[in-house]
């Protein structure tokens, strides 16, 4: 797990990078995401893990301000998500293609900090950075379309880049590339994160969790735990992260199961469990949650 000391780059008010509280989001009827309530703290890695089809991309969408919820809400530095203020301040690297096949990379670099409202040598200074940052030096004058599937995704993340912003969102970044690429974007993920970026990165890829300073594990629309990996592990008795994900998705569906059978069943003196795996507020920054305890 990558080192860090997320209190170092914290502003003097505080606010954390993101914080969700009861986010709950609907469509045609179905809860995409299930009363969500989590922060994030500045300055580090914060893997969003699960399945596909749990809800990573709505809640990052919800992060990021271009899904409304149907209730809760979510600040993103200070402000409400998607507010006036978050647009240079927050990046976005989507699951589909953002950049243009047909340009170069130097093309489609200026093109977008252009979009963003740089001129002349500030345009030319970020476009400069972000090759660097993301090592795409080699290819800058090659079209995109020529480009592998890591250097493609190296390109839409210096867009991202380009007004530095304090809180990087990417969605499965990382899908479909061989190891030596993930690794290779990691370690960049690693430098931006030690410059002071909060970076939110989804993935159903367990094994990048080691890579993370905390974890947000997703399933069904829940959230079932957010904790940094040790505390995950402790907490759970496992040894790895996948082995520890599938201890809390089988102790939370035996729960819901006993709660579905005390509604199910006729009144006793007893207190029934309705909602043992829905969240209360939001956890503190530094303090770990977990949906349901895991047996001994």
């Amino acid at each position: 797990m990558r080192q860090s000391d997320p209190g170092a780059t914290a502003p003097p008010d505080g606010l954390p990078a993101v914080a969700a509280y009861g986010l709950t989001v609907a469509r045609g009827g179905n809860e995409v995401l299930r009363g969500l309530s989590f922060v994030v703290p500045r300055g580090c890695i914060v893997g969003v893990l699960g399945p596909s089809g749990c809800g990573k991309t709505t809640l990052l969408r919800s992060v990021v301000g271009v899904q409304q919820p149907t209730s809760g809400h979510v600040q993103v530095l200070g402000h409400p998500a998607g507010a006036t203020p978050l647009r240079t301040r927050v990046g976005y690297v989507t699951q589909a293609p953002s950049v243009y096949a047909d340009l170069t990379v130097l093309e489609n670099l200026r093109y977008f900090a252009a979009a963003l409202g740089m001129r002349g040598w500030r345009r030319e200074d970020a476009v400069v950075r972000v090759v660097k940052e993301v090592d795409l030096a080699s290819y800058a004058d090659k079209l995109v379309a020529r480009l592998s599937g890591g250097q493609y995704s190296r390109v839409s993340l210096a867009v991202a880049l380009l007004n530095r912003p304090d809180l990087l969102v990417m969605d499965e970044p990382t899908v479909g590339l061989d190891p030596m690429v993930r690794r290779e974007l990691w370690a960049v993920f690693g430098r931006l994160a030690d410059e002071g970026t909060t970076l939110l990165v989804s993935s159903h890829v367990m094994d990048e969790a080691d890579r993370c300073d905390r974890l947000l594990l997703m399933r069904s629309g829940r959230l079932l735990a957010s904790a940094d990996r040790d505390t995950l592990l402790g907490h759970t008795g496992c040894v790895d992260v996948e082995e520890a994900f599938m201890r809390l998705v089988e102790t939370a569906t035996a729960a819901e199961a006993r709660a579905a059978q005390r509604r199910a069943a006729p009144p006793d003196p007893l207190p029934g469990l309705p909602g043992l795996v829905d969240q209360a507020a939001a956890p503190a920054a530094e303090r770990s949650f977990f949906a349901v305890d895991v047996p001994s």
